[in-house]
């Protein structure tokens, strides 16, 4: 009577604090009245010892947890590993006979044990040693158990990139995180274009408060600064008046050359790396500005602007291209700029062997007073400029360029002319010229610097 309860699970209540003890009945013993526990558990803490044994008079209560035919038909799935991926099998095979026959992933059941749970008795065969045959049959199965999943509906289908990627709208999220933080202000957001789709009207014309300057005649071309604004191009025409204006007004060269050259000396400062380079504890890398300079009123700039630059202890030298016929600008110029004891040279064989950091570029003047360019002195002046590592910063060029100069920025007076490209990128400089001035040639004028003396100027392509 007492072997039909061996195999059963259960929970056992002990008295004289030994505890709850849980486990599989292996033996009842009805005559000195014990029981027997494999696998024990006590208070929930597996046991050291293979098996507990349990007096009857200790026993206060006894639950049946599983019965024997339940443990029996869990017992393969109770010594197996658990996957949690879909267990492979073959088209036409059930998992259930894919597990069956995958031996391989039992972990302690003996083959024998395994054999008696399915009601069968293959003693001869479990100890018949496995051939190499066998044993390679046994590790393919295993093989196809965890890899042999068919993936041919999987192939059918191709993934959905762009179906997938809408149904998460980045920018509702970005806006919902930004709506959080009132106080920042997205510079990017200001200055951002409205881009337009195929189907929309991109015919919208530049709001009027962005146009805030206009010309009688102006020229081929439009730039826009920063925050939008446009700049009409003049003609040469009407910057000569522009200028003779400014003379009469009382605004004179010498004037406008002192405020463009501050200019050139604030933009050459930021070039060349400002307070991280002119730094006393970098005086052994200070830099080295060198100005090719002709004799008018770009050449005067080039004067002033290194005479400015000096001030700051940068290194200045100044190269004079015509030194037989100075303008009395040019000579007033040089005579301050000869009391910060810099170099003043006439030959380009006496220009710096070595790499400089900045160039500022003076050679020509206005259209009508373009040197010859086939003279050597200008050739050698330009080749030695080309040759240099250094970045050439052109003072008020001509609307085609300096000619051969491999040019990267322009500093431009007043407002600017139609420039090619190969003038760089161009930069507007603030001279403090009276709104009157403009008027009397015809100019509605409102200053585009804002907080700036100098601001940059891009191709307007609107």
């Amino acid at each position: 009577m007492t072997e039909q309860f061996i195999g059963y699970i259960v929970s056992i209540d002990c008295e004289n604090g030994l505890g709850i003890y849980q486990g599989q009945i292996s033996h009842v013993d009805p005559k000195v009245q014990t029981l027997t526990l494999k696998k024990a558990f006590r208070n929930g803490i597996p046991e050291q010892t293979k098996e507990i044994v349990l007096k009857a008079r200790d026993i206060k209560n006894i639950s049946i947890i599983e019965r024997a035919q339940e443990t029996d038909e869990t017992n393969v799935s109770a010594s197996t590993v658990a996957v949690t991926r879909p267990l492979a099998k073959r088209p036409g095979r059930s998992i259930s006979e894919s597990i069956a026959t995958g031996k391989g992933i039992q972990l302690r059941e003996s083959p024998r044990k395994h054999e008696e749970t399915n009601g069968r008795n293959n003693i001869l065969e479990g100890r018949k040693s496995p051939n190499k045959k066998d044993r390679r049959h046994k590790l393919s199965e295993k093989d196809e158990a965890c890899f042999g999943t068919p993936i041919d509906n999987f192939l059918h289908h191709d993934f959905d990139f762009e179906k997938n990627l809408a149904l998460f709208d980045k920018q509702a999220v970005f806006d919902e995180i930004a709506a959080q933080r009132p106080d920042l202000v997205r510079q990017t957001d200001v200055r951002r274009v409205q881009k337009y789709r195929h189907d929309e009207n991109i015919l919208a014309t530049t709001p009027a408060k962005y146009r805030q300057l206009i010309v009688p005649s102006p020229g081929s071309k439009e730039y826009v600064t920063d925050e939008g604004l446009v700049i009409p191009s003049i003609t040469a025409d009407v910057r000569r008046q522009l200028l003779m204006a400014a003379e009469r007004r009382g605004l004179t060269i010498e004037r406008q050359t002192e405020m463009m050259g501050r200019a050139v000396a604030e933009m050459a400062l930021q070039l060349l790396g400002g307070g991280h380079r002119l730094n006393p504890r970098n005086s052994h890398q200070w830099p080295t500005v060198v100005a090719l300079c002709g004799s008018h009123r770009q050449g005067v700039v080039g004067i002033n602007s290194a005479r400015q630059l000096a001030s700051h202890g940068v290194k200045t030298i100044v190269y004079l291209l015509d030194s037989a016929n100075l303008s009395p600008l040019v000579t007033t110029e040089l005579t301050l700029y000869k009391l910060t004891h810099n170099a003043i040279i006439t030959n380009t064989n006496d220009l710096p062997s070595g790499p400089v950091d900045l160039i500022l570029g003076a050679l020509v003047g206005d259209v009508g007073a373009v040197p010859t360019m086939l003279s050597t002195p200008y050739l050698a002046a330009i080749k030695w400029a080309n040759d240099n590592r250094a970045a050439v910063m052109a003072l008020d060029p001509p609307a085609s360029s300096t000619p051969g100069l491999n040019t990267k920025f322009s500093l431009l007076p007043l407002l600017p002319l139609a420039h090619r490209p190969e003038n760089g990128k161009l930069y507007l400089c603030n001279l403090a010229c009276p709104v009157q001035v403009f008027r009397d040639v015809g100019i509605k004028y409102t200053s585009p610097f804002g907080p700036k003396f100098v601001i940059p100027l891009h191709p307007n392509e609107a």
